[in-house]
């Protein structure tokens, strides 16, 4: 069953970059491609891995529209490398005065467990450290919403290179599939990444974040679920980037 799903996915994006060539001398239409390698695969403050991840990704837009395919490729699961997600996401972005607002779905084909799907409303302010609230719904397997509030600053440095620093933290309002049954806050971020431009659409980057619970249910939620255990998360990795 997944496998179908998985397919249809890749159907869907094959489908929508072929409506964007068909639109190719368009301004609006631009696509990306990229890759992280990561130390460990760490999602709302989970560790869901404990061996290093390839994360490919995909995407087209054309105007506000734009579709994303994504994937976890885990080199140690079950003693062996294995593809353990692919998720692909629908959003629409627009903005109105100094706000910038995302809305989108996405679907998480995941192995071992269930597939689910949510659907989020993202809101961007245009100021200092470019605050953002995002609410996250489970349409099918969960009940409930996850809530995350970011802020961030890029630092332009020597050679085109950009310095992007973040924070984040989050709170889960009984999204018991993919977080808990629970009211608290959940997990904080600390994050660093630099873009360094390897020509005039390739960009090649390290990065490195910090995740850690921000209540006791957190911190219980995270013991069950993590590898190992872990509640307190080092992690990082490199990303490569092609814009076309």
């Amino acid at each position: 069953m997944k496998t179908l799903k998985i397919a249809v996915i890749a159907l869907i994006l094959s489908f929508g970059i072929s409506t964007a060539k068909v639109y190719a001398d368009e301004s609006a239409v631009s696509g990306s491609a990229s890759v992280d390698v990561m130390s460990n695969y760490v999602w709302r403050g989970f560790k869901l891995s404990n061996s290093y991840v390839i994360q490919p990704s995909v995407g087209i837009t054309y105007g506000s529209f734009g579709v994303n395919l994504w994937s976890n490729y885990d080199g140690d699961y079950n003693n062996r490398g294995e593809l353990t997600e692919t998720d692909l996401t629908l959003n629409y972005t627009f903005s109105i005065d100094e706000i910038s607002l995302d809305a989108g779905y996405i679907y998480y084909g995941l192995e071992g467990i269930d597939d689910t799907q949510e659907i989020y409303l993202s809101a961007g302010y245009d100021t200092m450290l470019s605050p953002a609230i995002t609410i996250y719904y489970d349409i099918e397997e969960g009940d409930g919403a996850f809530i995350t509030a970011s802020i961030g600053h890029d630092l332009e440095l020597a050679n085109d290179i950009t310095l992007s620093l973040g924070a984040s933290a989050s709170y889960n309002m009984e999204s018991d599939y993919s977080v808990g049954d629970y009211n608290a806050f959940h997990n904080g971020d600390l994050a660093a990444s630099m873009s360094i431009p390897l020509g005039t659409n390739i960009t090649v980057g390290p990065m490195i974040a910090y995740s850690f619970p921000l209540s006791a249910d957190a911190k219980d939620a995270m013991e069950a679920v993590s590898d190992d255990g872990d509640k307190y998360i080092l992690y990082g990795g490199v990303n490569l980037s092609l814009s076309f």
